[in-house]
């Protein structure tokens, strides 16, 4: 399987740099996986589209404003994004420009050192100060590279979903941009049941696949918890035959794997792509993807690449918005 197969024409102009002027008023493009049949719709409108008894799953990650721009000893500048630590790992991050083995890095007049260079843009780095409290302190919103801009005020409110609660994200659940309070409470009084999982967004986030045979791609771990009461709703949709519903394919990706392992918290690496059979999850709210991505290849696997790819063409035909600020699909 050759990750050339997944690609699709995507126009600049298609790709949107800001966020909407109101959280919530985006399109949604309505997908039947098993027929092909679309529907054009808004994204304030998704209530209409869950069932009473359906547990939707949100993920109630935080992103950290991790961009940091930092300066060597010689004046020269340089930009990292701290990526997520976990427990007693190395504290690692990504980099532009060319650094080395014990260059010493300032921000803000605090130190910390490129302790080693692992390759593809990554380094591992030691610091007396936590470098999630430098980010804290000095960094900005880790906007993604393909946005061409720097982050403004308002992508700090804007590049987080409403109801991000534990920090550690290096990105965005991106689907979750455009949910509002109010369109969380229509969806409770349908009869709804909403519930949370944490999955920290990482470096696989940020890093190409650099093969084209799709097999020999290797994920990235993230770090992961569901809790016992999701766990229960899952079972129960099951159990009562109702749907259990992604928002997004963090959430698709965490859910799929605790179906394959039955774990509920530790380090998730699964890479989902055409042909992976879905055990969890029944149907995603995701965004339009870029191409040859990871997470278009998720969303090839369920709704079929057919299926999807005339999905997108109808897309940009009709000038829906692309990326992590635009437009979103419900694939069901």
């Amino acid at each position: 399987m050759l990750v050339s197969d997944y690609n699709y024409d995507l126009p600049e102009e298609r790709i949107v740099k800001y966020p909407p002027k109101e959280r919530g008023t985006t399109r949604l493009l309505v997908l039947n996986r098993y027929t092909g049949e679309m529907k054009d719709s808004y994204y304030k409108d998704f209530a209409e589209y869950l069932n009473p008894g359906d547990v939707l799953i949100l993920n109630d990650t935080r992103v950290m404003q991790s961009r940091l721009f930092c300066e060597l000893p010689d004046g020269r500048k340089r930009e990292i994004v701290v990526l997520e630590k976990h427990g007693d790992e190395p504290q690692r991050v990504m980099y532009r420009g060319k650094l080395h083995d014990g260059d010493v890095l300032t921000v803000s007049g605090e130190n910390f050192v490129i302790s080693h260079i692992l390759g593809n843009g990554i380094a591992e780095v030691e610091s007396d100060t936590p470098l999630a409290e430098l980010a804290e302190k000095y960094g900005t919103v880790p906007l993604p590279p393909y946005l061409h801009r720097d982050a403004t005020e308002s992508d700090k409110k804007r590049y987080q979903t409403v109801w991000a609660k534990n920090m550690g994200s290096a990105a965005a659940p991106t689907a979750s941009l455009n949910m509002t309070e109010d369109l969380l409470q229509r969806i409770r009084d349908k009869g709804v049941i909403i519930k949370c999982l944490t999955l920290h967004v990482g470096l696989g986030t940020f890093l190409p696949i650099r093969s084209d045979n799709v097999e020999d791609h290797k994920m990235h771990s993230e770090w992961f918890h569901i809790p016992t009461e999701t766990v229960e709703a899952i079972k129960g949709a099951k159990k009562s035959g109702h749907r259990v519903v992604a928002l997004g394919t963090t959430v698709a990706r965490t859910l799929e794997y605790f179906g394959k392992t039955g774990k509920t918290e530790g380090e998730d690496d699964i890479f989902i792509y055409p042909g992976f059979e879905f055990t969890t999850i029944d149907a995603i709210l995701t965004n339009f993807h870029a191409p040859k991505s990871t997470v278009l290849m998720l969303a090839a696997a369920f709704a079929g690449w057919d299926h999807l790819h005339a999905a997108y063409d109808h897309a940009v035909q009709e000038k829906y918005n692309f990326l992590s600020y635009g437009d979103s699909m419900f694939i069901c």
